[in-house]
């Protein structure tokens, strides 16, 4: 398990990767009643900026926040999203990993600390499709009885 005091300002994790599929863009779009057509119509994704249908931002941070080890970390709270940005599309077989860097730490008492986090979405040819800065607040180490 990873606590407050394990992680360093400067550290870097890549995760393990996944495809995103029209499934996912379905049940994505079912889940949250997005169905705006540039995700869900292949005519009319044809004739738009990209060619074909493009997964929605939102699904695309969302993958990404399940391919970050948090079961890995003593998570106490998702604490925020800052800057985020959609800088490619990411398009149906698109197989997406993220990089995450430590930017900042902060104690914040007996809760623990709130851990910044530089986070980069990448496709499978180096492309950042997605940028944001996360906050996590993350428990503290045990302390020995």
């Amino acid at each position: 398990m990873k606590y407050f005091e394990d992680f360093q300002v400067g550290e870097t994790v890549v995760t393990r990767a996944r495809t995103i599929t029209e499934t996912d863009i379905v049940s994505f779009a079912a889940l949250t009643g997005d169905w705006f057509p540039l995700h869900t119509d292949v005519e009319y994704a044809k004739k738009g900026p990209f060619g074909e249908r493009i997964a929605h931002g939102l699904l695309v941070m969302s993958v990404g926040n399940g391919l970050m080890p948090l079961c890995d970390m003593a998570i106490v709270a998702f604490y925020g999203m800052d800057k985020v940005r959609f800088t490619a599309p990411t398009k149906i077989g698109d197989t997406i990993h993220v990089e995450l860097e430590v930017v900042d730490k902060q104690d914040k008492g007996n809760l623990g600390g709130v851990v910044t986090l530089k986070e980069s979405i990448k496709n499978q040819r180096g492309e950042a499709v997605a940028l944001a800065t996360l906050k996590a607040v993350i428990g503290h180490q045990p302390k020995a009885a």
